[in-house]
C-alpha cells in the first residue's frame, strides 16, 4: 500500500527509531512494511531510498530502490536493511549535494564519508555485510541518519530550494 511520505514538521522524524525484534523477521508484519516503503518510494521519482520513519513507522529498518542496480551498474546490492549499523567510514570525506523526500524541495551540501562499511540484516533475519562508495555510501549515511532522527538539513551546507520543475 502506498502511504504518505510524512514531512520535516512531523516529530516521527526526529526520534530515534525502535529495532525490530528478532520474532518479526519474516513475519507478515514486516514484510508488509517493507512492501509500503517500496510502494511509497516507487511513486517518487527522484527517490534512490527511504526509512521506515519517512512512512510514520518508528522502526529501524530502510530500503533501496532498484533503481540503484542501474545506477550503479551492479545487481549484487541489497535493497532491504534492518537494524543497520555503520561500522566503519573513511577518514576521507567528500562534499555531496543532497535532498529528501521528507525535506521537500530543499537540496544542499553535506560533507559524508567516501567509503563506508555497514551491518545489517535481510528480512529473515540473515546478517550481511555491505561496503560501498561513492553514492551508496553517501545513501546509507543519510538513512541511518533517519533512523537517529536526523535530517540531512541539520548537517547540509548551502541550503536552497528548488522548485519541482527543476
Amino acid at each position: 500500500m502506498k502511504r504518505a511520505i510524512i514531512q520535516r514538521e512531523n516529530p516521527i522524524l526526529r526520534k530515534v527509531a525502535a529495532e525490530i525484534p528478532k520474532e518479526l523477521f519474516g513475519s507478515k508484519k514486516l514484510m508488509q512494511l517493507i512492501q509500503d516503503m517500496n510502494t511509497s518510494l516507487e511513486g517518487q521519482d527522484d527517490g534512490v531510498a527511504i526509512a521506515a520513519p519517512q512512512i510514520a513507522e518508528s522502526y529501524q529498518v530502510f530500503t533501496v530502490s532498484p533503481r540503484i542496480h542501474q545506477i550503479l551498474k551492479k545487481d549484487t546490492i541489497p535493497l532491504t536493511y534492518i537494524n543497520p549499523v555503520i561500522t566503519k567510514t573513511s577518514k576521507d570525506k567528500k562534499a555531496m549535494e543532497e535532498g529528501c523526500l521528507s525535506v521537500r524541495w530543499l537540496y544542499g551540501t553535506v560533507r559524508r564519508a567516501s567509503r563506508v562499511t555497514i551491518e545489517a540484516y535481510d528480512e529473515q533475519g540473515n546478517k550481511f555485510t555491505q561496503v560501498a562508495s561513492g553514492l551508496l555510501a553517501q545513501i546509507f549515511q543519510h538513512e541511518t541518519d533517519h533512523l537517529n532522527g536526523t535530517l540531512f538539513i541539520d548537517k547540509a551546507k548551502n541550503i536552497r530550494e528548488l522548485t519541482p520543475e527543476k
